[in-house]
C-alpha cells in the first residue's frame, strides 16, 4: 500500500517542473515607444550656416533641451525603442549659435549627407560639422567612410 502512494508522489514530483515553463506560441503585442525629436538626415542637410534660431526651430522642431548655461546650444535627442526586438535606437544632434543668434556649427551622430545618398551613421562616433566651411550652393564633398576593422570584415565573411 506505501509503494503506490510513493509511487504516485514521485511522478507527481517529476512532473510538476514541467508545468513551470509553458511554450510561448502566441506573443504579446509590444508597441514601439519614440521619444524626442524626430531627426532625420535630410532635416540636418537643410541646416546652412547664418540661418536664424528660428529657421532653425522649423527645420528641426523645438529643442528638447536649451541650458541657461549654454545659451547658444541647442541639444536635440531622438530614442525609439523597438517593441518586437526589444533593439533602442538613439540620435544626438547639438546646434549651436553666435552671439547674434545665427547658426554656426552642428554636432552630434545625425551628419548632413548628400541627397540620394543614405549612409549608416555609427552611433558610437560624434560627428562635428563646421557650418562656415560648406560651401553656399550646397555641393559639399564627405569625407571618405572610415575603413572596416577586423572584427567586422570578419562578420562578413561569416554572413553577419
Amino acid at each position: 500500500m506505501i509503494l503506490p502512494r510513493v509511487a504516485v508522489m514521485a511522478v507527481a514530483l517529476w512532473t510538476l517542473p514541467g508545468c513551470s515553463s509553458v511554450p510561448r506560441i502566441v506573443k504579446e503585442y509590444r508597441i514601439d515607444v519614440q521619444q524626442g525629436n524626430v531627426l532625420t538626415q535630410e532635416m540636418v542637410a537643410q541646416l546652412r550656416p547664418g540661418l536664424s534660431r528660428d529657421q532653425v526651430r522649423f527645420v528641426l522642431g523645438t529643442p528638447l533641451l536649451m541650458d541657461m548655461f549654454h545659451a547658444n546650444r541647442w541639444d536635440y535627442f531622438y530614442s525609439l525603442q523597438k517593441g518586437r526586438s526589444g533593439e533602442i535606437e538613439t540620435r544626438r544632434l547639438s546646434v549651436y549659435f553666435d552671439t547674434d543668434g545665427k547658426l554656426v556649427r552642428v554636432s552630434g551622430d545625425v551628419a548632413a549627407a548628400e541627397p540620394g545618398v543614405a549612409e549608416p551613421v555609427s552611433e558610437t562616433r560624434n560627428r562635428e560639422i563646421d557650418l562656415g566651411s560648406l560651401p553656399e550652393d550646397g555641393s559639399a564633398v564627405m569625407p571618405p567612410p572610415d575603413e572596416k576593422g577586423f572584427f567586422d570584415r570578419m562578420m562578413e565573411t561569416v554572413g553577419f
